[in-house]
């Protein structure tokens, strides 16, 4: 019974409160850029409302034991001072922020184990909506009693939207109003560096062209994988930081949700003579070679202007990129300023030039 009490309490609260909706795919009441949520505080408590799917809780108390299936939700946990509340992980070999160490494991995160989650006595299980797998497995847990809640900030297009996210992990937490100083302090850090950019404030890098404006550095992403090169569409949030460090980059206005999928002749059309490479698989220019040959048919791998995203990252493949990259966008606008300057390896913050 003990173990029942909180999600008891969990599903009263879930009943109690008034409901409150925002138009799908508008921004709610109370955000600047995100969608996929909604919170609004009543007389009764703390409401907050997610979509895709939808589900609402009414948070009259703080949430003392939250179990996690993504590193990027234990990421905004930390970034709150609000560990305590981590009772449960799942693959806590790829969390790279420090936890307390008594977190039960769940398992994998694309199937999490039901019975370790009923024994955590789990006030809410934080899921993520990647795919019907997924689903399937969230929904038969919140069949056994655990009230489930989907955390779908990668579905966010623009990298402040999903930063924003740290709102829903304050309400559920009694930290909204630092939630809000935090986001509020990382947008204005992000704005300033966009504004920096769009006045070609670069004089720092000594790299100027005419009328001593800074000069457009073009960027690539992505891998060939089995002969086909995935690169991000303009709405995906990878395409933002690249366009608001100034890059140029020929994917802008594709609208596609998902990644855009090339040939590799294609993609030696678009990007052959790309300046730099961000986001590269490898850990070395030799591994990305051996990876594939056709890697190194590219002005940026010839001129070893490649970086992948792993500059903090453990032997067990934790990786920093995935949990203070999203709660600070403004830090990852950053590193591609600098890469497109070719500042120093040293001021890089999440991305590491391969050798």
């Amino acid at each position: 019974m003990k173990r029942l009490l909180p999600i008891l309490l969990t599903l009263l609260c879930f009943v109690g409160c008034a409901q409150h909706s925002a138009e799908q795919g508008s921004v709610p009441a109370g955000n600047k850029y995100a969608t996929g949520f909604q919170i609004t505080e009543t007389d009764t408590g703390v409401v907050v409302e997610v979509f895709q799917p939808y589900q609402r809780l009414c948070v009259r108390e703080p949430l003392r034991r939250l179990g996690t299936m993504s590193t990027v939700q234990v990421g905004f946990l930390y970034a709150l001072d609000a560990m305590d509340a981590l009772a449960a992980v799942c693959n806590p070999e790829l969390i790279y922020t420090p936890v307390k160490g008594d977190e039960i494991d769940l398992g994998d995160s694309m199937k999490p184990s039901a019975e370790r989650t009923l024994q955590a006595g789990l006030d809410a299980l934080l899921a993520v909506n990647y795919g019907q797998y997924d689903n399937l497995e969230a929904a038969r847990i919140e069949k056994l009693g655990v009230f489930t809640m989907y955390i779908n900030e990668w579905q966010e297009g623009s990298p402040l939207a999903r930063a924003e996210w740290i709102r829903v992990f304050g309400a559920l937490t009694g930290k909204l109003s630092q939630a809000d100083s935090i986001f509020n302090a990382v947008e204005k850090k992000y704005l300033y560096l966009t504004a920096s950019v769009n006045e070609r404030s670069y004089s720092e890098s000594g790299l100027t062209g005419d009328a001593g404006l800074a000069v457009q550095r073009s960027i690539m992403s992505g891998n060939n994988f089995r002969g086909t090169w995935y690169v991000p569409s303009g709405k995906n949030y990878l395409a933002y930081l690249f366009k608001d460090a100034g890059a140029a980059y020929p994917f802008y206005e594709d609208e596609r949700a998902t990644s855009i999928p090339l040939t590799i002749e294609e993609t030696l059309h678009y990007f052959h003579d790309a300046d730099v490479w961000v986001g590269a698989g490898g850990n070395s220019l030799e591994e990305l070679a051996q990876m594939d040959e056709k890697h190194t048919w590219f002005k940026a791998y010839k001129e070893r202007r490649v970086y992948n995203w792993r500059k903090q990252r453990l032997p067990s493949g934790a990786n920093n990129f995935w949990e203070r990259g999203v709660v600070h966008p403004e830090e990852m606008l950053e590193d591609v300023i600098h890469i497109l300057n070719n500042a120093p390896d040293s001021v890089l913050h999440f991305a590491n030039r391969l050798y």
